[in-house]
């Protein structure tokens, strides 16, 4: 099964849009996790357990891992995704771009090391950059368009042409680069007018979508923006406000963690087209 087939069934079999990304902070886990030398995987794999029928996705950021000294760790858990919820892709947030031999490399790291379904991208340095994630059609291939972050303006709204950067970089993956029908873009919730921009001129592919909960995006207005024409084609992924749900408190971290996953699904679900069982 491809990304793109395995992301359109999840997002039918659990009703959801909710990507729920894993960022390990260390200073952040439960008192009874933090002097465990697997403290990051049981730490992830509690919240995985806990939203898998939640979720359309889940996105671990490698250098919350690699900071820690943890890849094993996320390896761990990227097995444990795979062999325990199958039907939910797998999106190594890595951000990778480089060219040549170590642009191949990157991609073997993502998809044999980790064998995650899709990987993230920056495009900064053009199509050979990205093109050794392309080969692998089965995978998905997920590049930066409008990040949600302020300064991101500073590069994506350049003019490029009497159109901004950042448009021209989702015209270019969905005119050229989306041949095997692999990829998707990345585009902050904290922009819904540039979302609905990119929305436009991408059709129908998959967005993924950072910024709500604690960067403070509006979930109404994102989906409005970036939902396609059947209420789907987009990955809105919330971290922070999950992992460390306010009504976590020690071994219950899990529950918290369910809790807001399914309360953030289900405010998302509220501005969806109704859907039929």
């Amino acid at each position: 099964m491809t990304f793109i087939d395995q992301l359109s069934s999840a997002w039918t079999t659990n009703d959801s849009l909710l990507c729920v990304g894993l960022d390990p902070d260390i200073a952040r886990l439960p008192p009874h996790l933090k002097d465990r030398p697997d403290a990051v995987y049981q730490f992830c794999k509690a919240i995985i357990d806990s939203t898998a029928d939640l979720v359309c996705a889940f996105k671990p950021q490698i250098a919350y891992f690699a900071a820690l000294r943890a890849e094993d760790q996320l390896e761990a858990l990227c097995r444990h995704v795979r062999d325990s919820y199958p039907h939910v892709p797998l999106i190594l947030d890595a951000k990778r771009g480089d060219i040549g031999a170590t642009a191949e490399q990157y991609a073997r790291e993502a998809f044999e090391r980790y064998d995650a379904n899709a990987v993230t991208v920056n495009p900064y340095m053009g199509f050979d950059s990205v093109a050794p994630y392309l080969e692998r059609a089965e995978r998905g291939t997920i590049v930066l368009c409008r990040t949600s972050n302020p300064g991101g303006s500073d590069l994506q709204f350049l003019d490029s042409g009497g159109t901004p950067l950042y448009l021209h970089v989702a015209r270019l993956v969905a005119e050229r680069w989306n041949t095997n029908g692999q990829c998707a873009l990345v585009v902050g919730a904290t922009f819904p007018q540039e979302l609905a921009r990119v929305r436009a001129v991408a059709g129908d592919m998959p967005l993924l979508v950072p910024g709500i909960g604690a960067q403070g995006g509006d979930i109404e207005a994102s989906v409005g923006a970036g939902m396609t024409t059947v209420g789907a084609g987009m990955m809105i992924n919330s971290s922070r406000a999950i992992l460390y749900a306010p009504a976590a408190a020690g071994e219950d971290f899990a529950q918290a963690a369910r809790r807001a996953a399914r309360e953030t699904r289900d405010a998302i679900n509220r501005y969806r087209p109704a859907r039929t069982a």
